[in-house]
């Protein structure tokens, strides 16, 4: 939540933005309106759940403020909460009808906001209300997607414990451990992999997980990927191997490592290149190059 102007918030706001309880409650009393909206559409229990001011909240709540206003990116203060890990204001919230279940413009509950912003705590809290722990946001992303992406281990490890779906798969056909993968989160890569991420699986672009350490440069991810039998050769879409992905980007440690997994060297790609090629053309292949010519 970002304040324009602090000085062109209303008097509430800007009590409820410097904490002063008293003048809130003062401010309350001569009838100022709890459900004032800025020119963002956000009221003052936006304000007082972005700064996790419990206290103050329970103040508006209690003057008629509503629970489940949306502001014009359509976060309702709950959002707003579990964005900075209030969990006493989200059990607050909860407690007076708050939409567990609102979504954003992006449909995103505020169970993807916790899960993206490693608010354990807030998740704790609403698990017991929650239907379906595998919501989905406009991308097809669940909590454990956004999770795996951001590197939260231990939100992984809660989600995945209440039944999030390990291998679900967003609107691309990604999987958690293609996010994990790519973002080079090791420990995530694991943790998924213990719970029955399939090391092999395909996007819609035919890319593995192991294309995507290769997109991304990630040696440790790529190391224990082909431990538990990713295939080294996979080939995408457009025939790319990892070592073609790995040449293109100008990745030479993993080039190194790819080679010496023993990855094919020679395959060709649908327009027929080799990783050579692609090294040879990539502003950033040299070290590629010269590694594919030593071999």
């Amino acid at each position: 939540m970002v304040i324009q102007q602090f000085d062109e918030e209303s008097a509430l706001v800007q009590a409820v933005l410097i904490g002063d309880s008293d003048e809130v409650v003062s401010l309350l009393q001569q009838k100022e309106d709890p459900n004032q909206q800025d020119i963002d559409k956000r009221s003052p229990l936006h304000a007082a759940a972005f700064k996790g001011d419990s206290r103050i909240a329970e103040a508006l709540i209690m003057n008629g403020a509503r629970v489940n206003v949306k502001d014009n990116k359509w976060l309702t203060p709950l959002h707003r909460a579990c964005c900075v890990n209030s969990d006493d204001t989200v059990e607050l919230l909860l407690k007076n009808k708050a939409d567990l279940n609102a979504r954003d413009k992006h449909w995103q509950t505020p169970l993807h906001i916790a899960a993206a912003n490693n608010a354990v705590e807030c998740v704790e809290v609403m698990l017991p209300q929650l239907l379906n722990i595998s919501i989905t946001d406009r991308g097809g992303r669940t909590s454990l997607h956004h999770a795996a992406y951001n590197g939260h281990h231990e939100m992984a490890e809660m989600l995945i414990s209440h039944g999030c779906i390990v291998n679900a798969c967003d609107k691309k056909d990604r999987r958690p451990l293609h996010y994990a993968a790519y973002q080079g989160h090791e420990d995530l890569v694991r943790l998924l992999l213990n719970h029955g991420a399939d090391a092999n699986v395909k996007d819609k672009g035919k890319c593995t997980p192991l294309h995507a350490a290769a997109a991304s440069g990630n040696v440790l991810v790529a190391n224990t990927l082909i431990e538990v039998g990713a295939d080294p050769d996979a080939r995408n879409l457009f025939g790319n191997t990892p070592l073609h992905i790995a040449c293109l980007n100008g990745h030479v440690n993993l080039c190194q490592e790819l080679i010496y997994c023993r990855a094919v060297i020679n395959f060709v790609n649908l327009k027929g290149q080799t990783p050579l090629h692609l090294a040879a053309a990539s502003t950033h292949g040299k070290d590629c190059l010269e590694a594919l010519l030593k071999e």
